[in-house]
């Protein structure tokens, strides 16, 4: 009797330690897989926010570099614009050597001069040129100022009587570069009108500019 007591005894021990174990190793298993979820979760959210991250970090370097080719493109259209109004530029200024090698040349040297002292309005001019145009501005100064004199008397009623003389200082005179053309100073050089070809062509360029690119880069 005491025996079987004993084995129920021991068998409901045993029952109770089996059903402890298992309970043991279920929970076990259940906080294993939670936490295998949770590590897999976080695992695939990091993969996720990486992959996003290098996905952004690409998308801002193609967009760099579509920026910076974009900007290189203009840039060298801007050059090849910018070399080619230089080289209009200079075609224009061969053709103006070419109107001062020219045989109405003397005729445009007395409207430049007439057009100089209009501008000025001085009783005292001196006339500077090229070396080479010294005997021409010489010879049509007289002309130019009678012809000065006249308009001025014609619009005011009033016939000045201005002392217009030419450079005689050879290292003053204007250089190549000028394509021509005179330049009148008064008051001690204080009062200056550039009418050289050169100074006449850089007005010209400067307000036929707009419409200069209007023609030449009106596809862009």
């Amino acid at each position: 009797m005491a025996t079987d007591q004993i084995r129920q005894m021991v068998n409901f021990i045993l029952q109770e330690a089996h059903e402890k174990a298992n309970e043991i190793r279920v929970k076990t298993e259940h906080d294993f897989n939670l936490e295998k979820q949770t590590l897999v979760h976080e695992a695939k959210l990091s993969v996720q926010d990486e992959f996003a991250k290098k996905e952004k970090d690409r998308e801002i370097q193609d967009r760099i570099a579509r920026s910076t080719e974009i900007g290189q493109c203009r840039a060298k259209k801007m050059t090849l614009r910018d070399d080619l109004l230089v080289s209009l530029m200079k075609e224009a200024s061969s053709k103006c050597k070419m109107v001062a090698s020219g045989q109405n040349y003397p005729q445009l040297l007395q409207k430049l001069i007439v057009q100089g002292l209009i501008k000025i309005e001085e009783m005292e001019v001196t006339v500077y040129c090229r070396s080479e145009d010294v005997a021409t501005v010489k010879k049509i100064l007289p002309a130019a100022v009678k012809e000065y004199v006249e308009i001025m008397k014609k619009e005011s009623g009033i016939k000045l009587e201005p002392k217009v003389t030419v450079n005689e200082d050879r290292s003053a005179d204007l250089g190549e570069s000028s394509n021509g053309g005179v330049k009148l100073t008064a008051c001690d050089n204080r009062i200056v009108c550039d009418n050289t070809m050169s100074s006449r062509l850089s007005l010209v360029y400067e307000e036929l500019m707009p419409s200069i690119r209007s023609i030449l880069f009106s596809e862009y």
